[in-house]
């Protein structure tokens, strides 16, 4: 039952998630090919293969309801098999075969691509020393920094486009920003703070060590943040 509640409130996320990303891609692109749906599913495709192979089943002991609300629930939902093959079908009945080529296509193969991106980043990062450096006495956690790194900067960037695409009003789109950001950075900390203990280092022994690796969280996020809404009013 527990596992179920987990997929349940990760899919609930990935939902909204899919939805917000997806209306504001085709705000912005409008609906004359499925931008949307192709934007979740590489957006997801990408995050699935980053966090499979650096923070769920290789590198830190997770339960399994926090694995089944990660893959199954939050990136089940995110990414969406069904309405590429609905979008795909529509253009065939619409008599645009090239647009449906070209999204079959575009999305099988960019989308295992940005998998294996994911995929080959994670290994890179965590390929030596299981992602931390250890040096007289201290231990700095750099794999899991790049990896927020990379969340923070997709999250500025996919919230700037939303608040400058969506017909939101102002107030509620800074207050979904900041909800969003909260919870990003208070879960990446935490999860430092789990990554520390996993590899038996204690908040008695290297409580330093954690708290710099937490201040370093919070400026490496904050930068990433910054960098995302500045890309994103390039657009």
């Amino acid at each position: 039952m527990n596992q179920l509640i987990a997929v349940a409130l990760g899919g609930a996320f990935g939902a909204v998630l899919r939805f917000l990303i997806s209306s504001g891609v085709y705000h912005w692109l409008g609906r004359g090919f499925p931008y949307g749906t192709l934007a979740v599913n590489i957006l997801g495709s990408f995050l699935i293969g980053l966090l499979t192979e650096a923070l769920i089943l290789q590198r830190v002991a997770l339960s399994m309801e926090y694995r089944s609300a990660i893959l199954v629930g939050l990136f089940g939902s995110l990414t969406t098999f069904s309405t590429f093959s609905l979008d795909t079908l529509y253009l065939l009945e619409q008599g645009q075969f090239s647009k449906a080529s070209l999204n079959v296509f575009v999305s099988v193969l960019v989308c295992l691509f940005a998998v294996w991106v994911g995929l080959t980043l994670g290994k890179a990062l965590f390929s030596s020393s299981n992602g931390y450096i250890s040096w007289m006495g201290w231990v700095f956690p750099h794999g899991l920094l790049v990896v927020n790194l990379v969340g923070a900067f997709l999250i500025g960037m996919v919230s700037m486009v939303l608040l400058n695409k969506v017909p939101v009003p102002l107030e509620q789109g800074i207050a979904i920003v900041v909800i969003i950001v909260g919870i990003f950075v208070t879960l990446s900390s935490l999860y430092l703070i789990h990554y520390f203990i996993e590899y038996g280092y204690g908040l008695d022994s290297h409580l330093k060590s954690i708290s710099v690796a937490i201040i370093s969280n919070l400026l490496v996020c904050s930068g990433a943040l910054w960098l995302g809404f500045f890309a994103a009013k390039q657009i």
